[in-house]
């Protein structure tokens, strides 16, 4: 991904494509300005520094950015590198530029990977990644521009990554797939949007990337005499009906095509078998001939049922709007179809940015559709103002406003506006969180629906309360019970319970910790889940977990990370170590031996582990705790040894007490599939109190799906409990006993 150079020249000629020649001299005069403050320094690509500037000028220059906006890009980072003052710009340049160049530096000097180009680029903590979001977002409320220029710059820098070190490249290209690709997509500017997924995915799976464009390489000769072929007859039947459009094919991006591969994979589709991967746009000149085109393509060519989406009545709440139907076309192929006008092609594009070419003309219907626009930013500032912490505000920020909306309706017939997979719960928060505390169900068109329903588009949603207020339950916080999923609403109930008593927080933090680490089947002390929250406290972890801020679900996965925090493999040990290629084991002090896992206790990532020599099986991994290796008299066998980084799937006993009911066990099996988890085996024993006891072997990738399949389980009706099982014994009160004896 080399990057051409790029000229002043190149960008007056964007430039002056659009703006009047007056205003050219503030970009030669910025340009001149910054040329002399960035002369002598050089980007790690080698190339002149200058280059930055001017590159994410040109991609201004691509969304017809005004004057001021391309003299800021080019002087974007003259105060943070160059030591200028915004006085000096303000003198030399007008209060706009330099407002906008200090806006900027602000942002940088915030940073969410603390750094620059040339500078150590160290990944910061989550709140302060957290607080520059924050900064972020609050500068758009003031000025949009400020952020328009900070996402060219990050585009300009994502395309010349390839110079920095591999951990910084993956740093870099995450963040900006989560944070700035989103951002792009909120501001309705899909081109950078695509660019900036195109350019992270690169680096954070280039395998993937390698693959992708290699298999659009294949048939991209056969695949463009197509799309011509299709077109030309879609232009001549326009031709025919008078209507004047421009048809283009257009291919799909690779970040999208990934995406789309990802779903296939879940039906047991290939990625050869993704049929669109290419697109043909038609663009008209009025709204009368939008459908007008869709009529023709559909007598042309059949459609596939429910592959019709029409964004024109329906806009997305970024504002895009287009026609997208998908058909069975020529050599009966599916090809997708958009039909748009150049004006929404325009919007689509550039999204806010297109704001500014219509600013000169004053006209207060655009300045109504800007507004209409920016209408999720003035409500993401009144939320912003309720949460407590900046990770909060980040975790709203992604859940709440850079996913999909769906739109649902009151009783009433109001109309309101949540996250795609947001619950009647959520709902019931975003109305008032007294209605939220009060929640007891909820009827989606007229039908009683579970409490981890996902909404959909133009559902009638009634919220069902309590007479009497009882407050929420921190079940419902529970990731993996699905029941909230707005950060709103997780807010709202954490803020209930941190309003409870500290030593009520405690004594519930106490209960929820030992059930957790019972089902488990983990032994551990208090102080030492504390520690690898960071607290010193058990206390002050234990009222963390009774108040909601810290969840079981997290405590699970902190185990499963056991042996890199708590520190399970020795400092003391600097000998290379050996991964077991089928355990994902690394042994530490002895050559390359084959290992295996422990039958009698079976071993999961999280647990502690030690290594027993066999004399003719290599390595045996036992869990710390396992019988046999405590009363193991023969210690000079004993290896230290410590999970590796390999994907392997553990096998783990499970047991289950329920009420015996017809459904139980497809029910369980359901859960177990649900999860995405392989089931190697079931046994079930009925008992003569109307229960059963179902025992199960499945294979799970750690401890945190563990906890996920039991929270799953735990949902289901007549469930008593669950537990984690190993050959010694069970948990006293367990109706399950050692699974062996069974067999």
């Amino acid at each position: 991904m080399a990057q051409t150079p790029v000229s002043i020249e190149q960008l007056l000629e964007k430039v002056g494509a659009y703006l009047p020649e007056e205003k050219l001299r503030l970009v030669q005069d910025a340009y001149a300005y910054a040329n002399n403050l960035h002369s002598g320094q050089v980007r790690r690509s080698g190339e002149p520094y200058i280059q930055h500037p001017v590159n994410a000028a040109i991609y201004l220059a691509d969304l017809n950015l005004d004057a001021s906006t391309i003299a800021a890009a080019l002087l974007h980072d003259v105060i943070e590198d160059c030591g200028a003052t915004v006085q000096e710009l303000e003198q030399s340049f007008g209060a706009d530029v330099a407002r906008l160049v200090d806006g900027v530096t602000k942002l940088t000097k915030l940073d969410m990977m603390a750094g620059d180009d040339r500078g150590t680029y160290k990944p910061s903590a989550d709140s302060s990644q957290a607080e520059s979001l924050r900064k972020m977002l609050l500068a758009m409320a003031e000025d949009i521009r400020v952020v328009l220029i900070k996402l060219a710059d990050r585009l300009h820098n994502m395309s010349t990554l390839g110079a920095m070190p591999a951990e910084r490249r993956v740093a870099i290209a995450q963040e900006t797939l989560e944070i700035y690709a989103p951002l792009a997509h909120r501001l309705g500017m899909g081109e950078v949007k695509w660019q900036l997924e195109d350019l992270s995915f690169h680096h954070l799976q280039p395998n993937q990337y390698r693959t992708i464009s290699k298999l659009l390489s294949s048939k991209r000769q056969e695949r463009e005499l197509y799309v011509q072929e299709v077109t030309e007859v879609l232009r001549r039947e326009l031709a025919k009906a008078d209507i004047q459009a421009e048809v283009t094919g257009r291919p799909k991006h690779i970040y999208s095509i990934y995406r789309k591969s990802q779903n296939y994979a879940a039906q047991g589709k290939r990625l050869s078998d993704i049929y669109d991967l290419f697109a043909v746009r038609v663009l008209v000149n009025n709204l009368q001939d939008c459908y007008g085109v869709l009529g023709i393509v559909h007598g042309l060519w059949r459609p596939m049922p429910g592959q019709f989406d029409d964004y024109i009545a329906n806009p997305k709440e970024n504002l895009y709007q287009s026609l997208h139907t998908t058909v069975r076309c020529l050599n009966h192929m599916l090809v997708e179809i958009q039909v748009r006008t150049h004006q929404m092609h325009n919007i689509a594009e550039l999204g806010v940015a297109a704001h500014w070419q219509y600013k000169q003309g004053g006209s207060p219907r655009k300045d109504m559709e800007f507004d209409e626009k920016m209408t999720w930013l003035r409500q993401l500032l009144e939320w912003q103002r309720d949460v407590t912490g900046a990770e909060e505000f980040l975790e709203s920020v992604k859940t709440d406003i850079f996913k999909d909306q769906v739109f649902v309706y009151t009783p009433k017939g109001d109309i309101k506006e949540l996250p795609s997979g947001s619950t009647p719960l959520d709902l019931a928060y975003r109305i008032h969180t007294e209605l939220g505390h009060r929640y007891i169900g909820a009827k989606v068109n007229g039908k009683l629906m579970a409490m981890d329903y996902q909404l959909r588009n133009g559902d009638t949603v009634e919220i069902m309360t309590s007479k009497v207020a009882r407050g929420p339950s921190l079940d419902w916080l529970n990731s993996h019970l699905g029941y909230v999923k707005t950060a709103n609403a997780k807010q709202a109930i954490r803020s209930w319970f941190r309003h409870q008593e500290r030593g009520v927080n405690i004594q519930r933090g106490q209960d929820l910790l030992k059930k957790e680490l019972r089902r488990l089947n983990v032994t551990i002390e208090e102080i030492e889940v504390a520690r690898l929250f960071r607290v010193d406290s058990a206390d002050d972890f234990l009222a963390s977990l009774g108040s909601g801020v810290v969840s079981t679900a997290q405590v699970a996965g902190r185990l499963s990370a056991l042996q890199e925090i708590s520190g399970i493999q020795d400092a003391e040990h600097e000998e290379v170590s050996l991964s077991g290629s089928s355990t994902g084991i690394e042994v530490l002090g002895v050559g390359d031996l084959l290992t295996h896992m422990g039958l009698c206790c079976h071993p999961l990532p999280g647990d502690q582990i030690i290594g027993y020599v066999t004399r003719t099986r290599g390595v045996t991994v036992h869990r710390g705790d396992c019988p046999n290796i405590r009363h193991s008299t023969d210690r000079e066998r004993m290896v230290e040894v410590s999970w590796g980084h390999a994907k392997n799937l553990y096998p783990v006993r499970v047991g289950i007490e329920a009420w015996d009911r017809v459904g139980l066990l497809r029910d369980v099996t359901v859960a177990v599939t649900t999860e995405g988890i392989n089931m190697l085996s079931v046994v079930t024993q009925v008992h003569d109190d109307a229960t059963v006891s179902i025992y199960l072997t499945v294979q799970v990738q750690g401890m945190e799906q563990v906890s996920r399949l039991f929270s799953r389980v735990e949902g289901i009706r007549g469930v008593s409990n669950i537990l984690r099982m190993t050959n010694s014994k069970n948990p006293p009160g367990s109706k399950v006993e050692d699974i062996s004896k069974l067999h």
